[in-house]
């Protein structure tokens, strides 16, 4: 899961702007925002630097964060 739509929220921007900043369609975004798609490590360097343009103070964790079941696995495994 992403953090994007709450991200676009909180700057008052939609998908559809985010999606023409970085040239790929408003569906697309809209499945990387669901978590329906995984971006490229490239693609999802473009969606943060696009945010921070449109207004956005975030870093790559923010938009991305780890998935909740990763963090519990390695506390058990540590």
């Amino acid at each position: 899961m992403t953090n994007i739509k709450q991200i676009l929220k909180n700057i008052g921007k939609s998908q559809g702007l985010l999606a023409k900043s970085i040239g790929i369609s408003q569906g697309a975004v809209n499945h990387y925002a669901n978590g329906n798609r995984k971006p490229s490590y490239e693609m999802a360097w473009k969606i943060v630097k696009a945010l921070n343009e449109l207004g956005a103070n975030c870093s790559f964790d923010d938009v991305f964060p780890e998935p909740a079941f990763e963090t519990r696995q390695e506390k058990k495994s540590g």
